[in-house]
């Protein structure tokens, strides 16, 4: 396995778990009494994943095109 690839197999698994750690405001939560809070703006945590996410997603994007660049 080369480096890159690991590199990305990381920041595969990071992004999962920073989309898995948002909530959503209509989850899964409010089936079962949960609030329906409706947020204007993402403040601390909240912002940090969002933009996390983000950064993340475009990482992992640069990784693949820049190993398939590499394989041709």
């Amino acid at each position: 396995m080369q480096p890159l690839q690991i590199v990305q197999l990381v920041i595969s698994i990071l992004l999962v778990v920073a989309i898995l750690l948002q909530q959503k405001g209509s989850g899964l939560g409010d089936a079962f009494g949960g609030t329906t809070d409706v947020y204007v703006t993402r403040r601390g945590a909240e912002k940090f994943l969002h933009v996390l996410t983000y950064v993340l997603g475009a990482v992992f994007a640069g990784l693949t095109i820049l190993q398939l660049l590499q394989s041709v």
